[in-house]
């Protein structure tokens, strides 16, 4: 959380951890995953017009932009997706150089906010604070021993805004009984299509001791509430391959011996010749081209990288960041109904609003 001092000028923040950044630090395997060349609002759930409003202000080239002008030259890897070069640390190394004018509270907890007058009264574990402006900046709930909390929604909800309902996303996916064969597969991936309602999320699937994982999986988990989703675990496969082929099923299949395997046994057809295969064998392989079944659930907050849904953005101006409930209080970041896929697009969120929010705080003469 982020609140503007007297006297005016001056700015505090908050930090409930020890040093700043701390997921940050973490991010993109600690090389932090920045931005993506492919920016659009279509990669966000949320409100797309209120997304893009505040994405066109500060986009992604403006951001690579000011990163090489600090001297970032951000590294594109996987076709579009832009890491530090050598550590996230580089990027915190720039955060703190132009934030030397601001003061850190670290190791402390915003408690509550209050409001009397122009006055907010930011109350913490170990002090009050006072300020005419306050933004929050807090986040959402994953990775709760990061210091992750809820006080952002706390504070909202206590000035009159909507809650969206908050869920774990970018996030593995426990599973039913009928899919424990999976966890045996633990440690091996493949690549899928996984369809979630109309959303269709490609990537690699990664086996795990708890379920399925991996960047398909994460980013299914966006968009998954409740009920089947459908993987395509043979993307792209022709089936002409198999009809008269002399070849084992698993060498045919396009898929990891032992998945291959798995699922043979599954549909209890031997592992044979594809020219052997019966008309009801072939239609059941057939079926891994959509293969449905209901998550059990996910693998919760602690191993959540984002928080799916927060404070409404129709409560929000696009064009400050200000809340339409009360002046003075503004919202950045993840804290919002915000929330995007893998690949660096939560990072620029964070971004753009945070830029929108402060060109509007500059205005007033403050300084941020």
């Amino acid at each position: 959380m982020l609140a503007s001092l007297l006297p005016p000028g001056d700015a505090v923040i908050i930090d409930a951890n020890a040093r700043p950044g701390e997921k940050i630090r973490i991010s993109g395997g600690g090389k932090c995953n920045i931005t993506n060349a492919v920016m659009d609002a279509s990669y966000y759930r949320g409100d797309r017009a209120f997304i893009g409003h505040v994405l066109q202000q500060f986009n992604e080239k403006a951001l690579l932009s000011w990163l090489r002008r600090q001297g970032l030259q951000p590294v594109l890897r996987k076709a579009r997706q832009y890491f530090c070069p050598k550590s996230s640390q580089e990027l915190l190394e720039i955060l703190l150089r132009q934030s030397r004018k601001q003061r850190f509270l670290y190791r402390e907890r915003v408690m509550e906010v209050r409001k009397r007058g122009d006055m907010f009264y930011v109350r913490t574990d170990k002090r009050t604070l006072t300020a005419p402006n306050v933004v929050i900046a807090s986040g959402g709930l994953s990775f709760p021993k990061l210091g992750a909390s809820g006080i952002g929604y706390e504070v909202a909800e206590h000035f009159g805004h909507t809650i969206k309902k908050t869920a774990p996303a970018l996030v593995g996916f426990t599973v039913q009984k009928e899919q424990f064969f999976f966890k045996e597969l633990s440690g091996i991936s493949t690549d899928v299509v996984i369809t979630v309602g109309q959303k269709r999320c490609e990537g690699s699937l990664l086996f795990a001791h708890k379920g399925i994982s991996g960047p398909a999986v994460l980013d299914a988990s966006l968009y998954w509430e409740k009920g089947k989703i459908e993987i395509d675990f043979l993307p792209g496969f022709e089936w002409g391959q198999i009809q008269g082929s002399k070849k084992r099923l698993t060498s045919l299949l396009p898929l990891p011996k032992r998945v291959a395997k798995a699922f043979l046994v599954q549909f209890a057809i031997e592992d044979k010749a594809g020219s052997a295969l019966s008309e009801r064998e072939l239609q059941q392989l057939q079926t891994l081209h959509r293969y449905a079944f209901a998550p059990a659930g996910t693998f919760g907050y602690s191993k959540a990288e984002v928080t799916r849904g927060g404070v409404a953005t129709d409560e929000i101006d696009a064009e400050t960041m200000q809340s339409l409930t009360t002046e003075g209080l503004y919202f950045i970041g993840e804290v919002m109904d915000v929330t995007g896929q893998l690949g660096g697009y939560n990072f620029q969120w964070a971004f753009s609003s945070a830029y929108v929010c402060a060109q509007e705080l500059k205005k007033q003469g403050r300084e941020v």
